[in-house]
């Protein structure tokens, strides 16, 4: 254990370097020796302390005594447990999530954001490294609440609150075109959310679907009583499509050019003045950008940073159909001396919902 120290001044009528010379035949501690105003100030443990207070007439001196403690305060913070302790145990609270709240508006929708924050291991004790981001804990929370516009999160030290936003209601009801129906499957894929507006899932999430199969159903039963709404909205899913390309192996595009500023100057003493312009302005100006035209020869090695994107860029703009593009894979590709073709696969998400009449029996 380190010894304490005390700085030490010796003044008076005495000579104080007859005491430190006696302590240091001694053997007594001595240490950062200094003549400051005529007095001498140095350091020592409590061996030499005792030492000076039982010599100090003897040579006729005054002692004044300033505890160190364990040292400087750097030394003393660091060799201190209890400083230690201080300064690891915050630091390593600081590295786990202490606290999760719920502030929502209705005890039943918290209810199921906390079951669902449990089963994604957002729960207290946990290391915030270990946590799922934001925008995952968003997906997962809004994918089974369609009344939810947004999740909104705030951290203060470890506490983490959820703010569930719901969607504000209109007071207008939805309009529907037609009679009403209910929504089937454009096409077959694995439904990923749903935006409806009216009606009843019949599908589930993760859920392979083809074809013509049921959606959304705009029957409501509730006991014995029957209530036709109709389905409105949409049903997202994805799934993979085979595209075939031909293109000439020569594209031309535009780019935006170089940008000018133009200024007019209408100065009251010219004579010839622009028509239409009021005579308070003095100045006017526009910008003029130049398009400029440049071609691309495709080649063997441009698949992933000309083609793939050229070929989604023309995909998307050929249907209105609501899409995203979320991956790719390159079947074949062919050069030839004039035109490019070939077959890639996109996983395409986007709404497979189409309205459709009722099914038998909906119209009782």
């Amino acid at each position: 254990m380190k010894r304490k120290l005390y700085d030490v001044e010796l003044s008076g009528e005495g000579k104080p370097a007859h005491l430190v010379n006696e302590m240091i035949r001694n053997k007594r501690r001595v240490s950062r020796l200094e003549h400051v105003d005529g007095a001498i100030w140095f350091q020592t443990d409590a061996s030499g302390l005792r030492y000076i207070r039982s010599n100090r007439r003897k040579f006729k001196l005054k002692v004044h005594v300033l505890r160190l403690g364990d040292g400087t305060p750097v030394n003393r913070l660091f060799h201190s447990w209890v400083a230690l302790l201080l300064c690891i145990v915050p630091f390593f609270a600081s590295l786990f999530l202490w606290q999760v709240n719920v502030d929502a508006e209705h005890p039943e929708i918290a209810e199921r954001i906390e079951q669902k924050l449990e089963k994604s291991a957002v729960v207290p004790m946990k290391l915030l490294r270990q946590l799922p981001d934001e925008g995952t804990i968003r997906s997962m929370i809004m994918t089974d609440e369609p009344d939810l516009s947004w999740v909104r999160f705030e951290k203060k030290g470890a506490t983490l609150t959820v703010i569930p936003m719901i969607s504000p209601k209109t007071t207008s009801k939805v309009e529907k075109t037609g009679k009403p129906g209910e929504l089937a499957a454009r096409t077959g894929g694995v439904i990923t959310g749903f935006q409806l507006k009216s009606g009843e899932r019949v599908a589930r999430l993760n859920q392979t679907v083809k074809k013509g199969d049921l959606l959304a159903t705009g029957v409501l039963e509730q006991g014995d009583k029957v209530a036709i709404v109709g389905a409105e909205g949409s049903v997202f899913a994805d799934y993979w499509l085979e595209y075939n390309f031909s293109l000439p192996k020569t594209i031309q595009y535009r780019v935006a050019g170089e940008k000018r500023v133009i200024i007019e100057w209408n100065l009251p003493w010219l004579k010839q003045k622009p028509a239409n312009r009021p005579f308070w302005k003095i100045a006017e100006w526009h910008e003029e950008v130049d398009d400029t035209t440049k071609s691309i020869t495709l080649e063997e090695g441009m698949e992933k940073d000309y083609l793939v994107p050229l070929l989604k860029h023309k995909l998307l703009s050929e249907t209105s159909y609501e899409k995203d593009i979320k991956d790719e894979n390159i079947l074949q590709v062919t050069f030839d001396s004039d035109k490019v073709t070939g077959t890639i696969l996109f996983l395409i998400n986007e709404n497979i919902a189409v309205k459709r009449p009722l099914s038998q029996g909906g119209d009782d």
